[in-house]
């Protein structure tokens, strides 16, 4: 919990220091004069809540319990998409370029020919893929390069 006003510095002010040196607790601010700049300000830096005072406590203890979830359900994704990058680097280059290629819509014929290899080849890179990642359907695949942001890193 954040005063929005602080003694040398704006509540806000912190929380920007916070999020700026990759700190993402769930910060709730308060503020006894408050205004919807000030709001949107504060929910742009990364607040979790905005609330003012005078706060009932089951309004406070319930803002705190949704930033406490919102922070949970960060940590989750933190871990998913970091278990999808470890996973995924275990990929060599060459299987890299085949799976943006081939999760792009590429059929296995073309990326033989675009690369000068064997469709075979293709293929077996393609089942090394899938176990390396330890995924069992292209779907299951492009959830976990969408994890990643590779798309947006890499176009095949």
């Amino acid at each position: 919990l954040l005063d929005a006003r602080l003694p040398g510095m704006s509540g806000i002010d912190l929380l920007k220091l916070l999020r700026k040196e990759a700190n993402e607790t769930p910060v709730i601010i308060m503020t006894g004069h408050g205004n919807v700049q000030q709001a949107v300000m504060a929910l742009h830096a990364g607040a979790a809540d905005f609330i003012e005072k005078p706060i009932a406590v089951a309004d406070l203890l319930a803002g705190i319990d949704a930033a406490i979830e919102l922070n949970s359900n960060q940590v989750r994704r933190a871990q998913a998409r970091d278990d999808a990058r470890q996973r995924l680097g275990m990929l060599t280059d060459r299987q890299r370029e085949i799976m943006l290629r081939v999760l792009a819509g590429h059929p296995s014929k073309n990326i033989a020919s675009d690369l000068g290899i064997s469709q075979r080849t293709v293929e077996a890179h393609r089942a090394a893929i899938m176990k390396r990642t330890g995924v069992r359907s292209l779907p299951a695949l492009t959830r976990l390069v969408l994890l990643t942001g590779m798309f947006h890193d890499k176009q095949a």
